[in-house]
């Protein structure tokens, strides 16, 4: 039964005693009675609850921990996190529902950095952390460059000033948005080097644009309220427009505090999930096709280019070397899942999570998570959005459950581990 695991990371490893839980005062619930408490290096956070009478269940986030029982040192990420954890738990109910364009309390800049020097710790090892401070210098020095070369759009219209910023922004700075075929970049999808290379994705933009915008509120040199249109195609940079002429068909386009967050750690989800073929699936069913969990009728017209893939993302991953963005990921992949759910936004990030960690070997967790989606669910009297989804996680759940009985609730003796420091194929 142990064979039914892919070997990616290795679940066999002795629980640290010293996960730090040590509550956090501005905690923001909307239930008095919580479904589950997430302990995250040193904070707390207690999602919402479905209602009274629920349970209260303790879940723990592996990554780590996992890597510090592996000789891998993440104090560099821990530190990264709880950066993150500091801004987000400013995430009111009336946060949440904010545009990017209103000065509130959560800094985006700070939360989208923290977020790379996270992952930036995770796969360079570097002994010196990411300069969040600096990389913020940076960001705040865009503005006061935009005043130094265009004082006198201040005094101007709003459409001519908005003219002002994006020529400084797009011509004169050279940001640019990524194409198509670069959704993936991952130098496109981390603050810090979308403003060293001026090359980065819809949200990252967006956060740029708003950021500049907002320090220029603070200054006190903007008369006039201007909000960010947000492209939802692949190819379109941020534009702004004058409030005041919004139209109905633009709210689809304002981008919230909550939702900005949530759109760039998806976009590091999507890039560096260790599923990439058939990008018509979620990413949990391209999971559980992986664990032999779904039916698929396209098994028989699968090219030979795909099977190929496979098997060369099996074949490094099982020499301990970490894959390329084409083949995912998986550390990075669990560090996008788990800043999702600290987010708190969507119960389907826990089963995401759940089958990526079923793929690692951490099956008790696994199961624990899986089973939690499946309770919130019922709860929120959700109907099923997704037979094919909802099929593939009842067979991943009761696989789940004979590998516990048969292993006793440990994982397997023969996963080799995929969290040392191994060396990038650079």
């Amino acid at each position: 039964m142990s064979g039914l695991a892919c070997p990616w990371l290795c679940g066999a490893y002795p629980y640290p005693s010293g996960f730090f839980k040590f509550p956090s005062s501005n905690t923001t619930t909307c239930s008095s009675v919580p479904a589950f408490i997430i302990y995250c290096s040193n904070s707390q956070f207690t999602p919402q609850g479905p209602g009274p009478g629920s349970s209260q269940t303790d879940l723990k986030f592996v990554l780590h921990d996992a890597l510090d029982a592996f000789g891998v040192n993440t104090t560099h990420a821990r530190i990264a996190r709880e950066g993150f954890c500091s801004q987000i738990r400013k995430l009111s109910d009336i946060e949440r529902g904010t545009s990017i364009c209103i000065n509130r309390g959560v800094d985006l800049g700070q939360a989208a950095l923290h977020i790379a020097a996270e992952d930036d710790s995770l796969i360079s090892h570097s002994s010196v952390p990411l300069p969040v401070a600096d990389f913020l210098e940076r960001l705040d020095h865009l503005s006061m460059e935009y005043c130094s070369r265009y004082s006198s759009s201040f005094k101007s219209s709003p459409e001519h000033f908005i003219r002002c910023l994006e020529t400084y922004l797009y011509v004169n700075k050279g940001f640019r948005r990524t194409g198509e075929r670069n959704q993936s970049e991952p130098r496109a999808l981390y603050l810090h080097s979308v403003l060293t290379h001026r090359f980065g994705s819809a949200s990252l933009l967006s956060l740029i644009y708003s950021e500049i915008l907002k320090m220029l509120r603070l200054w006190g040199l903007l008369s006039f309220d201007i909000e960010v249109f947000f492209p939802h195609d692949s190819f379109s940079s941020p534009r702004g427009y004058c409030k005041q002429k919004m139209k109905e068909s633009d709210q689809s386009h304002v981008m919230t505090k909550q939702s900005l967050l949530v759109e760039m750690l998806k976009d590091l989800k999507d890039a560096f999930w260790p599923f990439q073929l058939d990008h018509t699936k979620s990413p949990f069913l391209r999971a559980a096709r992986a664990a032999n969990c779904s039916e698929s009728a396209n098994d028989s017209e699968e090219s030979a280019f795909e099977l190929a893939s496979v098997k060369a993302s099996l074949h490094r991953l099982q020499r301990g070397v970490w894959t390329s963005v084409r083949f995912g990921d998986m550390r990075r992949a669990l560090s996008a899942c788990e800043h999702l759910i600290l987010l708190q936004t969507d119960p389907k990030e826990l089963r995401d999570y759940g089958g990526l960690l079923y793929h690692c070997g951490f099956y008790k967790e696994a199961f624990q998570y899986l089973t939690l989606y499946q309770d919130r669910k019922k709860e929120s009297f959700g109907l099923i959005d997704n037979v094919e989804e909802e099929e593939a996680l009842e067979k991943l759940i009761i696989r789940l459950n004979l590998i516990l009985m048969e292993e006793g609730w440990s994982p397997p003796s023969d996963n080799r581990s995929f969290l040392r420091n191994s060396s990038e194929p650079w």
